[in-house]
């Protein structure tokens, strides 16, 4: 199965939360690719395409009024979410652990424990690969409300910022890798 079959499964075309997705997810994608090529990364680009592109997939089981979404879950979850449907879908493992770590700029034990969030302990929520870093960072320049055009620099580090000083400082170490 390709990106676009799990995305057309779980994403109706003419539904607004599927334009939604695919403009945030396309603009991410983008961005990536971008960075990719001007640092000379050693990734596939279809590889970052893929994973990009699915980076989000796990948003439509979430409570996001706001941004069409519609289901039970916390936001938070999303990531989680659309790991195991990744993973139950049968798409690469590397698939679902962008999905899993792309949230912030990764999310600690301890950040799970000091701001209370409903995520699962068992999982690590720090992205390891260079293509989960990659897409992590690419992500945070791309709202899924709002006007949805790509923020400044400033912007995410307030966003980053506001989640906590640790948070800000793993998103820095992301812009040394790719800016």
């Amino acid at each position: 199965m390709n990106y676009q079959d799990i995305i057309d499964k779980y994403y109706p075309a003419g539904s607004p939360l599927r334009d939604i997705y695919m403009r945030h997810c396309r603009s991410v994608a983008d961005l990536a690719l971008e960075i990719a090529a001007g640092k000379h990364l050693d990734l596939d680009p279809k590889e970052i395409e893929e994973a990009a592109m699915l980076h989000d997939i796990g948003v439509f089981l979430t409570d996001a009024p706001g941004i069409e979404c519609h289901g039970d879950e916390p936001y938070i979850l999303h990531g989680v979410l659309g790991a195991d449907l990744l993973r139950k879908e049968g798409m690469p493992e590397r698939d679902a652990s962008v999905a899993e770590r792309h949230t912030g700029a990764g999310i600690t034990p301890e950040d799970i424990r000091d701001q209370h969030l409903p995520l699962p302990t068992d999982r690590d929520y720090m992205p390891a690969t260079q293509l989960e870093r990659l897409v992590c960072y690419a992500d945070k320049f791309y709202s899924k409300s709002g006007d949805m055009k790509r923020k400044p620099m400033e912007k995410v580090e307030r966003s980053m910022a506001r989640i906590s000083e640790a948070t800000l400082a793993r998103f820095i170490e992301l812009r040394k890798e790719f800016e």
